[in-house]
């Protein structure tokens, strides 16, 4: 922790450009002056002594055994079980155990672990619902209250307020989930949800100096996409400015932890999450402290490395973590070749979408500085967020694809692949107008599709290529494009998106993780991916019902005529999603094991 205090105050003495703070500009300036400003960064108010070990590392043996036996279908089902005793005293107690004549690893597990109980608080979908009371009636299946009673040597990472997860097998909080699922709890009236959600995350950042992928053990040694500025803004805009001051130190903390690394590196280097690129530009990249299979995906990575013995395994399993805290897990986008994931070379490139967050994060700390009254440190950071606009527009311009993409700082090349991940200047209002104008153009020549926009051009069998659509990128398209006055495209792509689902959900009674956006069928299952096909869906629901608000019109009929009402049509509408896919999972009744 306090290393990351550290790296903040030392972060913001470096040099920052001052560039005019034009996002929507056709040309930006270039930078100008410099500036050096000593920041005091207030200490962790809950900070944690110790940085919690995950299962892998508490008992290695032993977890290695458990999943390379296949004893689960998932590799998720042991991270997540919780040990009956002190984990180093089962580790010693396999040790002695194994050596013994006629010894079972199976009886061994059910003797020393338990599942998580995990309730869907006895949900039954009702056919008569609309889509819109249907939502609405989800948040609280998938509304998880505080983790008091959490076993201490559970990988679960106990969090003081309720929170929504997203649904199935994740049946955690998720740190980019959250903020599409804070959108949809808004629009349903649910604002001390969205709060106690906000708290959650600060919690957070108080106790480990950032927020992890999800609260398990096994996601601590990476994050995600930040939203975390997002969510402060999404607080504000209903409780006021006076929002931003309370969580300053929580996004000092936050930008500590990205800018970790950076103090002194030099051009052409990278360090952790950052970037010096070879002008002297700095950027952010994805980055994972552990060079390891993941807990969660242990087997799938070992086979992975197998794949490719020619690989250092450790560089792959960091691309491997690393393509988990891009939220696109996994894309041709990451592969060196375009298309295998044992060539996944996530921590080589200086992404489009952490970047525009980045410009985001430093954008919300000048506003908090600024409520504050610290008009020298809001002055700082609004300068280095220009300076970081412009540096997005110079190098991850693309003029071949006329888009946005990801820069190889290693090969000093852009990577010329076409993703939806193109909408985050527009999003973040860091595009020109030129550039915002062309990026439109080039979404619906490239990727849009009956059913909305596809995450790529490229069908890989990945589950962020086509022919799949994810709800986050629609919402963020629509609102890019309603920025920059682009309405009608919005409104198509918004339009679309809701018909894809709305029409699934009138075939199967549910909404998924995500969405085959080419399909002819309504009732077709997108595919792809480390694991199948989840229900629930927390982003989906919350991107649904915030696109529902915008364009009501949109919705149509919205309830699943397809199947009959009562008990019966929730067997009809799992049987009706089983037969489109076998890579789907439902939310049962009751109690729900993994």
């Amino acid at each position: 922790m306090a290393a990351h205090v550290a790296a903040l105050a030392a972060a913001l003495m470096l040099h920052a450009s001052i560039a005019a703070a034009t996002p929507a500009a056709d040309a930006a300036p270039r930078a100008s002056g410099i500036t050096r400003v000593a920041l005091h960064v207030e200490p962790p108010v809950q900070a944690s002594p110790v940085v919690p070990v995950p299962p892998s590392e508490q008992y290695p043996d032993l977890y290695r055994d458990v999943q390379l036996a296949h004893l689960s279908p998932d590799s998720k089902t042991f991270a997540d079980m919780v040990p009956l005793a002190p984990p180093a005293q089962i580790a010693a107690a396999y040790e002695t155990a194994r050596q013994q004549p006629g010894f079972n690893l199976g009886d061994f597990v059910k003797r020393n672990f338990t599942l998580p109980v995990r309730m869907s608080k006895s949900y039954v979908s009702d056919p008569n619902e609309d889509v819109v009371s249907h939502i609405d009636t989800l948040w609280n299946v998938l509304r998880r209250e505080p983790d008091a009673a959490a076993s201490p040597w559970s990988s679960l990472l106990p969090l003081p307020d309720a929170y929504i997860v997203p649904g199935d097998r994740f049946d955690e909080i998720y740190y980019w989930d959250s903020y599409f699922i804070m959108l949809g709890l808004e629009a349903s009236g649910h604002h001390a949800w969205v709060v106690d959600e906000l708290k959650n995350f600060a919690t957070l950042i108080n106790r480990y100096g950032h927020i992890p992928n999800g609260n398990r053990t096994y996601y601590l040694s990476r994050s995600q996409p930040p939203f975390f500025a997002q969510m402060v803004r999404l607080v504000a805009e209903k409780d006021g400015d006076a929002v931003y001051a309370q969580y300053l130190p929580e996004l000092q903390r936050e930008y500590a932890y990205w800018m970790d690394g950076s103090e002194g590196l030099p051009a052409g280097h990278a360090n952790r999450h950052v970037v010096r690129l070879a002008d002297g530009s700095l950027l952010n990249r994805y980055w994972d402290e552990r060079a390891a299979p993941r807990d969660e995906s242990y087997r799938e990575d070992i086979a992975t490395s197998q794949q490719t013995p020619q690989r250092n395994a450790d560089d792959l399993w960091r691309n491997l973590r690393a393509g988990g805290e891009t939220g696109w897990d996994f894309s041709s986008r990451w592969f060196a070749d375009g298309k295998t994931l044992a060539t996944v070379d996530v921590t080589s490139l200086a992404p489009i979408d952490l970047n525009c967050l980045i410009v985001d994060l430093e954008r919300a700390l000048a506003k908090a500085y600024r409520v504050r009254g610290d008009v020298t440190h809001a002055e700082n950071m609004s300068q280095r967020a220009a300076t970081r606009a412009d540096t997005i527009r110079r190098v991850l311009w693309d003029p071949q694809l006329q888009a946005f993409g990801d820069y190889d700082f290693v090969h000093r090349t852009l990577t010329h692949r076409l993703t939806a991940a193109t909408v985050y200047p527009l999003y973040t209002g860091v595009a020109s107008r030129q550039q915002a104008k062309a990026v439109a153009a080039t979404l619906q020549r490239e990727l849009l599709r009956p059913g909305g926009l596809a995450t790529t051009r490229v069908a890989t069998g990945q589950q962020w290529d086509a022919p799949n659509g994810w709800a986050p990128l629609q919402y963020l398209a629509v609102i890019g494009l309603r920025r920059y006055s682009e309405p009608a495209l919005a409104q198509t792509i918004a339009t679309r998106w809701i018909k894809t689902n709305v029409s699934y959900y009138q075939h199967t009674g549910k909404l998924v993780e995500k969405y085959d956006v080419d399909a002819a069928s309504p009732g077709v299952s997108a595919g792809g991916g480390e694991y199948p096909l989840q229900d629930g869906f927390g982003w989906t629901n919350g991107v649904l019902r915030t696109l529902l608000a915008l364009y009501p019109q949109a919705a149509g009929t919205s309830r699943p005529s397809d199947i009959p009402a009562g008990p019966a049509g929730v067997s009809a509408a799992a049987a009706s999603a089983a037969a489109a896919s076998k890579n789907t999972h439902r939310l049962q009744g009751t109690r729900v094991n993994p």
